[in-house]
């Protein structure tokens, strides 16, 4: 046998036994873990899962093994929570344990550990608890805050109004408008609805967000580590995700060269004002990487899960004319034709906010969560995950818990009504998650979705281009966001 032969012979024998190996190791790891399909080497799970739509198969999986089970993705061990009893128990019930951060690939290779959304430890939480107290000051669930959203309310009406009735796409003329509210707060001031840079910034927000929602992005979250630097569209969301990070990167400089240490201007301000208190400490998390970072995540999420909603929501209108109508009758009662809307007009209509919630849960905008990860050995229902371990908590599985909600899979304000047509509260609505890393932003979020939706309505009824019976409700892309389909809507004065 030459030299040769004997080589690729003792190769493949070394590659059998990794193999070997490899499974031994994950087959052993998981003998105190949760049950789940066995994987196989470096591809885990992969066969079993549909790309297309990881949801879906996550939940199919589960009608096997349980609400609680192992799966693996690639070489990322998981455990995966279904429904509204396994989600609680683990992210309020054991809070503390599940308060780690898994993976989002495609943002991990941006952040790397920075920035309030994507960190760890004690990091997390000194700029969560930061980023609290500052939008607080800045008036986030507050009146100022309300008028601030208005104001820009008052800008979209314009727009609207100039569209003449015409057929347009709703994606950017909303999130301008949402993305304008949060940049008052880190920015400091607003953008004009046709500045070239916000436009491109928006685009930038949308193509990254859109592509964690294709196959290619959930294959990426799977095998980041050699993928990063293969080309393919991974690279165009990399591009984009650096183009908003440079973007804020000019903003921070732009601050720092008139910066009042007595007067902060804006989200940005704050934390170079808390740098130069902490410039003395050695161990300081408030440093410019975390600052542009987290301005980063704040801005980013503080644009795209509200508009992408409001847009879903309105194609929802579209489809069930009925509902708008109702809706309208309601403004029309409570509000008026003439006077602005507030947050005090909520309590009194029982009917429209049924329907902001059902939109929401409806279009499950995060349906498998943020990934957690669990920050030591944890017992959970008699299983054992070790320190480390990522935890999927799909989110949509509560949203559609068919123990909380009547018709999970329609579309039924009634979800959120009781017998009497008063607002009905529900334990399983948490499309903001739960537990020590829900979305802080969830009191703003709620106040834009209320105010813009009032607003439009009040002033404007939709009209489709085409019959609502062929209107398609089934999202364009199911990852890690659900991206609803484009469309032209017009609106049309009332």
């Amino acid at each position: 046998m030459d030299l040769l032969g004997a080589g690729a012979i003792f190769l493949i024998i070394c590659l059998s036994c990794l193999m070997v190996l490899s499974t031994w190791r994950q087959m052993h790891g998981k003998s105190k873990m949760p049950p789940g399909p066995i994987p196989l080497p470096f591809i885990g799970n992969l066969l079993q899962v549909n790309l297309k739509d990881m949801y879906r198969s996550l939940l199919k999986i589960s009608d096997k093994y349980g609400p609680v089970y192992t799966i693996h993705l690639g070489p990322r061990r998981i455990v995966v929570l279904r429904g509204y009893d396994a989600v609680k128990e683990a992210l309020v019930d054991q809070a503390e344990e599940f308060s780690g951060r898994g993976e989002q690939a495609t943002f991990d290779w941006i952040f790397r550990g920075h920035g309030v959304a994507f960190s760890q430890g004690e990091r997390a939480k000194q700029l969560r608890r930061f980023s609290i107290t500052t939008l607080r000051n800045f008036g986030m669930g507050k009146r100022s805050i309300e008028e601030r959203i208005l104001e820009e309310a008052h800008f979209l009406l314009e727009a609207l109004r100039n569209t003449e009735g015409a057929p347009f796409d709703p994606t950017y003329m909303l999130s301008r408008t949402v993305s304008n509210v949060i940049s008052s707060i880190t920015f400091g001031n607003r953008f004009d609805y046709e500045d070239k840079e916000f436009l491109s910034l928006l685009s930038m927000m949308l193509g990254s967000f859109r592509f964690t929602a294709t196959s290619w992005g959930q294959l990426y979250d799977m095998f980041s580590g050699p993928m990063q630097y293969m080309p393919g569209p991974q690279q165009k969301a990399f591009k984009e995700l650096s183009g908003l990070e440079e973007f804020i990167t000019r903003k921070v400089k732009e601050n720092q060269e008139t910066l009042d240490l007595n007067s902060p201007r804006d989200f940005i301000d704050s934390f170079l004002i808390k740098m130069h208190q902490e410039k003395e400490n050695p161990n300081t998390e408030f440093f410019l990487k975390n600052l542009v970072l987290t301005t980063l995540n704040i801005f980013f999420a503080g644009t795209e899960t509200v508009s992408t909603t409001l847009r879903y929501g309105f194609l929802i209108l579209l489809k069930y004319p009925e509902i708008e109508d109702k809706v309208h009758e309601e403004i029309d009662r409570v509000i008026g034709r003439n006077r602005t809307p507030n947050m005090d007009d909520r309590p009194q209509m029982p009917y429209t906010e049924a329907v902001i919630h059902e939109i929401q849960r409806y279009t499950d905008m995060l349906p498998m969560g943020v990934a957690r990860r669990v920050t030591r050995d944890t017992l959970f229902r008699g299983y054992t995950i070790p320190r480390g371990t990522e935890v999927f908590p799909l989110l949509g599985s509560v949203l559609r818990d068919p123990k909380h909600f009547a018709r999970p899979e329609a579309f039924d304000p009634q979800h959120f009504l009781d017998e009497n047509g008063k607002f009905k509260r529900n334990e399983a609505f948490m499309p903001f998650s739960i537990g020590k890393r829900y979305c802080f932003g969830e009191r703003l979020a709620r106040m834009e979705l209320f105010l813009f939706f009032t607003s439009i309505l009040q002033n404007f009824r939709f009209k489709s281009l085409i019959p609502p019976e062929e209107i398609d409700l089934s999202p364009m892309l199911v990852g890690f966001a659900t991206i609803p389909r484009f469309y032209d809507i017009c609106v049309i004065p009332r």
